[in-house]
């Protein structure tokens, strides 16, 4: 059926439209809720004020309320570039291309990486005299030792022992366990299997050593000689050496038998079962501080709260309501009905819990601070409040945190660095925390100043006036913006059986819900003021977290913002573009000594003390493109608002990343074109020159700089090198599979089915290849079609923007149902969701949960070209909906709704005065706008 096209201009004051069908601003649609309370952190509820993250347990009679605050890092102020590495560049270079990538990879890897905190040397003399002390005692390994006072872990544990209750421990630990020998082995060599081992172990077997291993990776197969047995109980005790991140009994991935005793010559399965609960004694948790590349982000501390006599629970439920930021506990205990009330306000810069009951003077509570810090002092401030402080390992940083108390009704006092209240009928528990982290060439700031001037403030605010003012403050940002995709919306079930009965045509609901989360957990961890959401957000309970929470810039920090402009949320991205102020400051130097370039570079991970250079290993760390993407936001956000003095103070920034490539680009001599070398696809393939990835990104950022200047009638003479250099850069290719080619050679593996598919870049984010390139924009597809449809979360929700760019609506939607399936089946972990709908890489990165946003709104609207795509990608299961507050580029807010998968109507508010191009199902229309009007445009 051909569609009607008709438009009408509506004078609006100062408001959009209502006169279409979209979502209540608050309903169940909006919750996440439990019957029970979180056992593990994946399933607690998260709060955020873009400063303080907490994630909320809901125990009954212990709550647990873990906090972090966003500058608390390891870490200093410091060189990260390394000098003289410029003069390595050219024989990288040449090496690469004389195919010789392995000796590129070794000459890089000793002399082209990044400065760490502590010279490789210095550590290692420092690591050799601290082994060889806490090796000149091994007396715990002797039979008769008295282990009774040691504590218990049951092994093995695949997380590392920081999962056992040795948070932030290295060192060396000892284990000991025992087995008693059958009387029919004896006189035989038997085989100990213990699977592996971070990172040295020493066992010994009745005080003898029997084997010792190195590596996380090797599995520890030990013989034990007969003579080394004896009838009855046999000792085992095992030194553990781990010098930083997990340590302990990994384990293995499969079902191989380990923790077993048996005789050379027969299975392990025939073999006799080691207890899986061991003694252990931390024998020394002081080894040398390691060597890093960069900081790691950490977590601040604990918050508990004991609840006496809670018992005859009834009526649990554990409910974060993202309409209005606010999470909630409510139950029955003997006949009590309690409620317990938590958030974050930005307003205040303060966290806040309530605890409230039915009932007189039932109300009665111990609060708790602690830290898994090392270095950690809890004290009384005065009769209502407890100061927390904590020093991060071997970093410049502190952070103080203070807890206050206050009661509707009965007694407060502080007992034993406790806040205890009894007989209230209300009680309120506030908490301020800061570091001494001013920007990251400063670190003398004053968090005990901080913290008294928030807790000053709240002398004349009630509870009451805080949470209003924080609701008032959250609602403006997530409130211009809703969406509802049908009926099917399953709210009756608890959010944890929602994903485990999870599918589009019967549970559309729990998309949106999905789509809202990203929008929640990007108000609430990146705030004007405050920096950049992380690989974690602001939310984060280890001391040494996977990848260190920092920032990785070859997809994951860029992912983070691909929401931040399409669904209503422009002010989030401002941490951001401070960040990117700073990294291009940071970026300069290590421009100047790896490259001899002006301008800046990035390489593929930052931290909060903005390191720009290559880290880790050669074989990836080498990545030149960073600042060059994180450019492609700055003019993404143009677009987007069309903020011409947003876009004067950051085009410089632009210009300077283009500066770098106008040096760093050089000439192949087998093509002719100007390359990228040396540099690699992210994160496969090595050390090599040319790949396609970085060509369409600085392409892009070429492109971008031109029409930047433009805009701003600036640099002709610079504008006219850009497009000439631009039309140099190795074009895309397309292979002998029908494939995009991921590097200069045609060597792509269509059995490769890597997360990663950086070579199609330029499909999206980018907007190289789009169907008016259909060769390119074919080729795409077919590599896409060859990667597979598994991945990790933040694989699975790139994913769902190429397909929604590919029009191909349904293999998106399976992508993002791929996305919301449990991340944990039959006890191990795979890409998905958590309980809590943190996105599973696994472990929890938040990416996956901005890029799955991201990805649902571009099924709805396109707007990378001249036009505005309406539906572009609407999947069969989503045939109903309607959105409202979706924004295009071009300086356009959109409302409108579909019905069986026909679009109704589109309300459009714009920014300009202009032409406005929208375009459905191939009808094109042309709508005459002016600044600050509103249109209704009909297909009937």
């Amino acid at each position: 059926m051909l569609a009607c096209f008709r438009f009408h201009k509506v004078f609006v004051a100062g408001a959009l439209l209502g006169s279409m069908p979209v979502v209540a601003q608050q309903d169940s649609s909006l919750l996440l809720w439990y019957k029970q309370p979180a056992t593990k952190w994946t399933e607690a509820l998260p709060i955020g004020n873009g400063s303080i993250g907490g994630m909320v347990y809901g125990g009954v009679q212990e709550e647990h309320i873990q906090f972090n605050e966003a500058t608390l890092w390891t870490g200093r102020p410091r060189a990260y570039a390394r000098e003289g590495a410029v003069e390595y560049l050219q024989p990288i270079r040449s090496l690469l291309a004389a195919g010789k990538q392995q000796q590129a990879e070794a000459l890089a890897g000793e002399h082209f990486m990044g400065l760490k905190d502590i010279d490789d040397h210095v550590y290692a003399v420092q690591k050799k005299s601290w082994l060889q002390k806490v090796r000149q005692d091994t007396s715990l390994a002797m039979p008769g030792v008295d282990v009774h006072t040691w504590k218990k872990m049951r092994l093995p544990v695949l997380n590392g022992w920081e999962a056992a209750g040795l948070e932030g421990l290295d060192g060396a630990v000892w284990f000991r366990t025992g087995f008693e020998l059958p009387a029919a082995w004896k006189g035989r060599n038997l085989v100990l299997a213990l699977g592996k081992i971070r990172d040295i172990d020493f066992t010994y077997v009745n005080g003898g050593l029997v084997g010792s291993g190195e590596g996380g990776t090797n599995k520890r197969v030990y013989t034990i000689a007969a003579g080394a047995v004896k009838e009855g109980v046999n000792d085992i005790a095992i030194q553990v050496i781990n010098f930083y991140d997990k340590g302990g009994f990994a384990g293995v991935k499969n079902d191989e038998r380990i923790f077993t005793v048996y005789p050379e010559g027969m299975k392990a399965s025939e073999g006799i079962a080691l207890s899986l609960e061991w003694r252990y004694f931390v024998q020394d948790d002081s080894p040398p501080a390691y060597p890093q590349y960069q900081g790691s982000y950490q977590p601040f501390g604990d918050l508990f709260l004991r609840f006496p006599g809670m018992g005859n629970v009834t009526g649990y439920t554990r409910t974060l309501d993202i309409a209005n930021a606010l999470a909630e506990v409510k139950y029955s205990a003997n006949g009590v009905g309690y409620t317990r009330t938590y958030f974050a306000s930005a307003a205040d810069k303060i966290m806040v819990l309530r605890v409230a009951a039915d009932k007189h003077a039932a109300v009665s509570v111990a609060g708790v601070l602690g830290a898994a810090h090392k270095d950690c002092q809890v004290q009384r401030l005065n009769d209502s409040t407890l100061r927390l402080q904590v020093q991060v390992k071997n970093g410049a940083l502190h952070g103080v945190a203070y807890l206050k108390v206050r009661a509707k009704g009965g007694k407060v006092h502080v007992q034993q660095n406790e806040l205890v209240v009894t007989g209230a009928d209300e009680v309120f528990f506030y908490l301020a925390a800061a570091t001494n982290y001013k920007n990251y060439q400063d670190v003398s700031g004053n968090p005990d100043a901080i913290c008294a001037q928030r807790m000053r403030a709240l002398v004349n605010l009630s509870y009451t006036a805080m949470k209003v003012k924080h609701v008032r403050d959250y609602k403006d940002y997530f409130s211009p913006f809703a969406i509802s995709l049908g009926a099917h919306n399953r709210t009756e079930l608890p959010t944890d059986e929602r994903i485990r009965q999870f599918t589009p045509a019967t549970d559309a609901g729990l998309l949106s819900l999905y789509m809202q989360y990203g929008r929640y957990l990007l108000i609430s961890s990146s705030r004007a003021g405050g920096q950049a959401a992380n690989l974690q957000g602001i939310w984060n309970d280890l001391l040494t977290p996977p990848w260190g929470s920092k920032y990785t810039t070859n997809i994951n920090l860029q992912m983070n913002y691909w929401p931040v402009d399409l669904l209503h949320l422009s002010d989030c991205s401002r941490p951001l573009f401070e960040m990117i102020k700073e990294l291009s400051v940071a970026g300069k130097a290590t421009a100047a000594a790896h490259y001899g370039a002006p301008g800046w570079v990035l390489h593929h991970n930052t931290d909060l003390w903005r390191g720009t250079a290559p880290i880790n290993a050669s074989n990836h760390g080498i990545w030149v493109t960073g600042a060059a993407w994180l450019c492609h936001h700055i003019w993404d956000h143009y677009q987007f608002t069309l903020d011409k003095a947003f876009l004067k103070v950051y085009y410089p920034v632009m210009k300077s990343a283009a500066l770098f490539f106008d040096h760093f680009l050089v000439k192949d001599s087998a093509t002719g074109w100007l390359i990228s070398t040396p540099s690699n696809s992210p994160e496969q393939g090595g050390l090599v020159a040319g790949p396609a990835m970085d060509h369409q990104i600085i392409r892009d950022l070429y492109r971008n700089c031109i029409a930047a200047a433009a805009v701003l009638q600036v640099d002709k003479e610079q504008v006219l090198q850009w497009a000439t250099t631009c039309g140099k850069i190795a074009p895309n290719q397309v292979g002998k599979y029908g494939q995009l080619q991921e590097w200069m050679q045609d060597k792509d593996d269509t059995s490769n089915t890597h997360r990663h598919v950086s070579h199609l870049w330029a499909l999206y984010p980018g907007k190289e290849i789009t169907p008016q390139t259909p060769d390119l924009y074919r080729a795409a597809r077919r590599s896409l079609l060859y990667r597979g449809d598994g991945g990790t979360g933040w694989s699975l929700a790139w994913k769902v923007n190429l397909w929604a760019r590919l029009h191909e609506g349904d293999h998106a939607m399976l992508m993002l149902s791929h996305l919301l399936t449990p991340a944990e089946h039959n006890g191990v972990e795979q890409g998905g969701v958590y309980q809590n709908l943190f996105d599973a890489h696994p472990p929890f990165q938040i990416d996956g949960n901005f890029g799955g946003a991201a990805g649902l709104a571009e099924m709805l609207v396109q707007s990378e070209g001249e036009e505005i795509e309406l539906l572009p990608a609407l999947p069969t299961a989503l045939s109903e909906g309607s959105v409202k507050g979706i924004r295009a580029r071009g300086g356009f807010e959109l409302n409108f709704n579909w019905i069986d998968g026909h679009l109704q109507q589109v309300q459009v508010r714009s920014l300009v005065t202009g032409i406005c191009r929208l375009v459905y199902k191939g009808q094109h229309r042309s709508l005459p706008v002016t600044s600050g009007g509103t249109y209704i445009v009909r297909w009937d």
